[in-house]
C-alpha cells in the first residue's frame, strides 16, 4: 500500500462556535483513507498550515503508510531549518493521526489496541461552560447546572475579565490585571464553587497571559475564593523561569503543556518539576506517536496527563485513543458538555453520556467523516 494524496480540508462549522476546522485526509492506493486534524485557533494560521500540508505531497506520495515512525521523522526533519516546532509539529500531528487511522483500519483494530491495549473502559472528561452566559448570576447558575446535570465532575473556565479575545493579543504587552478585574475573577470563582459544592473539580485557565507577580497574586486570590484544583498556564509559555517562580510561590497545582511541541519541550518541565499536571494536545505536540511518548515520560515522574483536546471530533477521539492506554491519565478536555455539535461532521455521534467518553470498537479512530458535509462546507479551495 502506498500514499497517493494528502489533502487538507478547511471546513466551515459556524454552529459549533469554533468557526472552522482543519482536517487532514491521507489517501492510499489500497482504498483506505485516514483522517487527522490540526488545531491552530486563527483563520490566518489555518490557511498557512493548510498550505504547508499540501507541500507534503512532494515528500510523502509513494510512501508506505504503515511506516509511521519513519514518516514522522521524515516530515519533522524536513522542516529543521525553518524550525521544528509550531507549524511544523502541527503538520506532523495531523499526518501522524491519519496514518494511525489507516493502520488501525488495515489491521481491523482500534488504535488503542495497537498502542498496547486499554487500561480502562472509558475516558473521564472535563468540560467548559459557555461564558457568554455569565452576564448574570442566573446565567452562571444555569450554565454550571447544565454541566453538573450532564454527569461531568470537573469543569474549567477563565474567570479573568477581557474583551472578546483580547487575551490573545493586547494583554500580552504587560501581563497585568486590574484590581477590579481581580475582584471580579474571585467573585465568579467563589460563585461557581458555591454552585458546584466541594466535590466538583474546578480548573482555572489563565491562558498564559500574566507576568510573574500578577500570576502569583491572582492564583492566591482564587485559592482563597474557591478551592481551585489547578491553575493553568499562569505565565507565557516562552519562559520556564517565570513558570518556576510562580510554582514556588503558590499552593494550587500548576498545569502546562497545551502549547508545548514535541517531547523535547516537555523535558525541562519534568526535570525541573515545573508542573503538577501536563496537558499536551495531540494535534499540536506531534500526533498520536508523540502523545504516547510524552505520556510515558510523564509516567516516569508520576505526573498525570490531561490532554488539551477541545477543538474538533478527531482531536477529541485521537487523544482518547491514546489515553485508553495511559496509566497516568487524569482527564480529557472537551469544549462543551454536549458534543452533539460534532454530529453534522461525523456519521455516528460520540458517546459522552455521564461525563465520560466511550470509544467505539470500530477500527482506527472509529470515526467516519460526513463527506457530503465536508464538501459543502469546505472553504478557500482546501478540500475536495
Amino acid at each position: 500500500m502506498k500514499i497517493t494524496r494528502i489533502e487538507p480540508w478547511l471546513v466551515r462549522a459556524a454552529s459549533t462556535g469554533w468557526g472552522e476546522y482543519l482536517f487532514i485526509e491521507v489517501r492510499t492506493d489500497g482504498d483506505v483513507t485516514g483522517w487527522g486534524e490540526i488545531t491552530t485557533t486563527t483563520r490566518t494560521a489555518n490557511r498557512a498550515v493548510a498550505s504547508m500540508v499540501r507541500t507534503l505531497n512532494d515528500l510523502l506520495v509513494g510512501e508506505d503508510p504503515s511506516q509511521i515512525e519513519r514518516i514522522w521523522h521524515k516530515v519533522f526533519r524536513s522542516f529543521t531549518y525553518m524550525g521544528s516546532r509550531g507549524a511544523t509539529s502541527q503538520v506532523v500531528s495531523g499526518v501522524d493521526i491519519a496514518l494511525w487511522d489507516i493502520r488501525g483500519k488495515v489491521l481491523g483494530l482500534p488504535i488503542y489496541e495497537l498502542l498496547g491495549g486499554r487500561v480502562r473502559d472509558e475516558i473521564l472528561l472535563y468540560t467548559h461552560p459557555d461564558q457568554s452566559r455569565f452576564t448574570t448570576r442566573q446565567g452562571v447558575e444555569a450554565e454550571i447546572r447544565a454541566i453538573l446535570d450532564s454527569g461531568h465532575t470537573a469543569l474549567k473556565f477563565d474567570p479573568f475579565p477581557h474583551h472578546g479575545r483580547a487575551w490573545m493579543n493586547d494583554d500580552y504587552l504587560d501581563g497585568g490585571m486590574s484590581r477590579r478585574g481581580e475582584a471580579e475573577a474571585a467573585e465568579l470563582t467563589a460563585l461557581i464553587r458555591e454552585i458546584c459544592g466541594p466535590e466538583i473539580e474546578i480548573l482555572i485557565d489563565a491562558h498564559g497571559r500574566f507576568n510573574v507577580p500578577t500570576a502569583i497574586r491572582l492564583c492566591r486570590r482564587l485559592e482563597d475564593a474557591g478551592q481551585i484544583d489547578w491553575f493553568e498556564e499562569p505565565v507565557p509559555v516562552e519562559s520556564y523561569s517565570a513558570l518556576q517562580q510562580v510554582r514556588e510561590a503558590v499552593d494550587a497545582a500548576i498545569t502546562v503543556g497545551e502549547r508545548l511541541h514535541t517531547r523535547w519541550e516537555f523535558v525541562p518541565v519534568f526535570e525541573s518539576r515545573l508542573a503538577d499536571y501536563v496537558m499536551p494536545d495531540v494535534t499540536w505536540a506531534g500526533g498520536i506517536t508523540e502523545l504516547k511518548k510524552i505520556s510515558t515520560m510523564a509516567e516516569a515522574y508520576y505526573i498525570p496527563v490531561s490532554p488539551h483536546d477541545a477543538s474538533g471530533p478527531i482531536n477529541v477521539v485521537a487523544g482518547a485513543q491514546v489515553m485508553m492506554t495511559v496509566p497516568n491519565f487524569y482527564w480529557l478536555e472537551t469544549s462543551r458538555w454536549d458534543l452533539g455539535k460534532y454530529n453534522e461532521m461525523i456519521e455516528t455521534p460520540l458517546d459522552n453520556a455521564g461525563g465520560s467518553l466511550r470509544l467505539p470498537q470500530r477500527p482506527g479512530l472509529g470515526l467516519e467523516m460526513n463527506m457530503d458535509y465536508l464538501r459543502s462546507h469546505a472553504v478557500d479551495g482546501f478540500g475536495g
